[in-house]
C-alpha cells in the first residue's frame, strides 16, 4: 500500500471541510496511520475519557474513514463510528449496549443517507459502511462522508446527554 498517496488524498479531503463548521460543532479531525491503515478521524474531545488526548484515550467516540491493503483489494473505502470503552468517560454513567441501541434508534432517520451502511454490530461499532474506492474522487467522497457525519454528530451529543451524571 502506498501510505503517502492515501495520506495526501485524505489531507486534501480535509482542505475542503469548513473549519468554521467543525468548530461550531466542537469537532476536530486527524489523518494518520493506524493499524496499517490510513485513517481520517472526526471526533470531539468531550467524547473521550481524556479530552487532552482524545485520540489516544481508552474511552472515546469517533467517526473514521480508512483504507488498507484489504480494502484496496476490495476496491472500497470503509467508514464507521466507534464507541470504545464508554464506561471510562468521567462525566457519564453509560451501559455500552444501551448507548449503542439509543444511538442506532436515532440514526434510523439518517440511515438512508449513508451508502452500504449496517448497524448490526456489537456495542463498539455503532455503524459501518463502505463506498467504492476511486482514486480520482477520494477527496470528494471523504468530504461528503464528513459532511454527513457533521450532520448527525448532534445525535451523539443527545444520546450522551441521557447518561450525564
Amino acid at each position: 500500500m502506498d501510505y503517502d498517496f492515501y495520506l495526501k488524498k485524505f489531507h486534501q479531503a480535509t482542505s475542503g471541510i469548513s473549519e468554521d463548521v467543525l468548530l461550531s460543532n466542537g469537532l476536530k479531525w486527524s489523518v494518520d496511520i493506524v493499524l496499517e491503515s490510513v485513517a481520517f478521524k472526526v471526533y470531539k474531545p468531550e467524547w473521550s475519557g481524556d479530552p487532552q488526548s482524545p485520540l489516544d484515550a481508552q474511552g472515546r467516540i469517533f467517526f473514521s474513514v480508512w483504507v488498507n491493503d484489504k480494502t484496496i483489494l476490495e476496491n472500497k473505502i470503509y467508514y464507521n463510528i466507534h464507541a470504545l470503552k464508554l464506561r471510562t468517560l468521567k462525566d457519564y454513567k453509560i451501559p455500552a449496549r444501551n448507548f449503542a441501541q439509543n444511538f442506532r434508534q436515532e440514526f434510523l432517520k439518517y440511515q438512508n443517507d449513508w451508502p452500504n451502511v449496517k448497524v448490526n454490530y456489537g456495542p463498539l461499532t455503532l455503524m459501518e459502511g463502505w463506498i467504492k474506492l476511486d482514486e480520482d474522487t477520494i477527496e470528494k467522497e471523504v468530504h461528503e462522508l464528513t459532511q454527513r457525519f457533521v450532520k448527525i454528530s448532534p445525535v451523539i451529543d443527545r444520546v450522551l446527554g441521557q447518561y450525564r451524571k
